[in-house]
């Protein structure tokens, strides 16, 4: 069972490795050659160069002024310091809301430990029932601050019902008042925002067929007679999926040319080389500019062959279509209202930001996404509840008894009070969370196979499921586990 020493030792782990972490991106964030990775947006305002162009060869890779290391965190305060609006400008709204988010836990958590410290921990502690009703009861000196040690039907859980009303009641008051603040926020940047196509702009998608008309004549037809007044132009969707694979590849070779092209610029002496096996290791040994130039070329004929063949055949158009209107009211009324009688046709929805759709599902029939969801909400039934097990054998690390018991050859070596200490207070966090670690790309993968049509919310779906899966799993389960295993 876990004592104020074991969750000190953990504490302090945690600590550490946190001011290890922090001080490795404070040192890696002054280096030269990590000048665009964490000032992107200063480069393309123009109001940063590259530090690694002039000066010493050392000086291009290592930041040489010692003044800067000694000031490595003073970018902390001037962030938080920053008006709202600046940061807005600078860094957007996401940033802005980001810090709030920091913000608001500041506001509810640190009132509510300094009132929990001053009147539940007293209450706690000057009970005696762990020591004399319950000797028989493994506890430690933690124990004693918890409600564990209030005996059953004592006065004092009245002081347990009022402190719960206080936390909540402060918790919903902070995040009403937070919530205000941030949907006034947004619609401040909304509103200063200039006219974007996507705001006008509509995803109908499961087009009824037609045998006189096409797609394409079908929609502008329907929505030129329902929507005369604010209906402006409309693009079918192509299913080109290939094209973007092609599209893709021809860009990461192009990178791999760029950085070809300015190795090739800094040394001219010596032309780069590389193999065309798999990743470089074997294979024929060729120039590498020229290899790369060639590949690009040879990619630009495969995708406009790509690009024809996916405008002149039929097959490759799909039942779906983005429609712009002349006004966002115009968008408005059409996302938001069924348009036909029949409610499966004619499905419409906010089209999102053009950098924002995941081209790859709007190819997927609308009939089959109903299906799709079904087989992903079994199998993330499955997956939350199946994994209840490794959640199982990890708290049973949490026991020094049940470790001893599963290897007794380790007893010797457990009953040393430091490894005691790790085993019950950091050795379960950190196993937990490798079993974790994997999870937000299988739910990302569940996602995606489910057709959401824009990153946003494939994402929102697949944070949704995180924070699902944390409190059955690691939360109830932890509980659950932690109890049957030490009954």
């Amino acid at each position: 069972m876990a004592t104020l020493v074991d969750i000190g030792v953990a504490a302090a782990i945690n600590l550490l490795s946190a001011f290890v972490f922090l001080l490795a991106f404070a040192i890696l964030r002054l280096q030269p050659f990590n000048d665009r990775v964490y000032f992107p947006k200063w480069y393309l305002m123009g109001l940063r160069s590259s530090p690694s162009r002039s000066g010493a060869f050392v000086r291009k890779f290592v930041n040489l002024d010692f003044r800067s290391y000694l000031r490595f965190l003073n970018w902390m305060p001037e962030a938080l310091k920053m008006p709202e609006l600046e940061l807005i400008e600078h860094a957007g709204l996401d940033s802005a809301v980001y810090l709030r988010i920091y913000l608001i836990g500041l506001k509810i958590f640190v009132p509510i430990t300094f009132l929990a410290w001053a009147v539940l921990v007293p209450v706690h502690y000057t009970n005696k029932t762990l020591e004399l009703q319950l000797k028989n009861v493994i506890s430690s000196d933690i124990d004693k601050l918890s409600i564990s040690n209030i005996p059953l039907g004592s006065d004092r859980f009245w002081t347990h019902i009022v402190m719960a009303y206080a936390f909540t009641f402060w918790t919903c008051y902070v995040l009403l008042k937070e919530y205000e603040t941030v949907a006034s926020m947004r619609l401040q940047f909304l509103a200063s925002e200039k006219r974007r196509p996507d705001q006008c702009t509509v995803l109908v998608r499961n087009v009824p067929p037609d045998p006189d008309e096409s797609v394409s004549e079908s929609v502008e037809h329907f929505f030129l007679v329902n929507h005369q007044d604010n209906y402006l132009t409309h693009q079918v969707v192509y299913n080109a999926n290939k094209l973007s694979k092609l599209v893709k590849k021809k860009k990461s070779k192009q990178n791999w040319l760029d950085y070809y092209q300015l190795k090739y610029s800094r040394n001219n002496a010596k032309r780069p080389f590389m193999k065309t096996g798999f990743l470089g290791l074997w294979g024929e040994k060729v120039d590498a500019i020229d290899y790369h130039i060639s590949e690009i070329e040879k990619l630009s004929k495969e995708i406009a062959e790509e690009r024809e063949r996916v405008k002149k055949d039929p097959k490759s158009i799909m039942p779906a279509a983005f429609v712009s209107f002349k006004s966002r009211w115009g968008a408005a009324v059409c996302a938001q209202t069924q348009q036909s009688r029949n409610p499966t046709l004619w499905l419409t929805e906010w089209a999102p930001e053009p950098r924002d759709v995941y081209w790859q599902n709007l190819a997927i029939p609308y009939v089959s996404l109903a299906v799709r969801r079904l087989i992903m909400a079994v199998a993330f039934f499955f997956l939350t509840f199946f994994f209840m097990i490794p959640i199982a054998s990890v708290q049973a690390l949490a026991s020094i008894e049940g470790l001893e018991k599963a290897a007794p050859f380790l007893k010797p070596l457990i009953e040393i009070k430091f490894i005691k200490s790790v085993i019950q207070g950091f050795l379960p966090g950190i196993v937990l969370k490798l079993f974790l670690i994997f999870l937000p790309k299988i739910l990302m993968i569940m996602s995606k196979f489910e057709g959401f049509t824009s990153l946003s919310s494939l994402e929102r779906r697949s944070a949704t499921r995180y924070y699902l899966f944390n409190l059955v799993n690691v939360f109830l389960g932890s509980i659950i586990a932690g109890s049957a295993l030490e009954q």
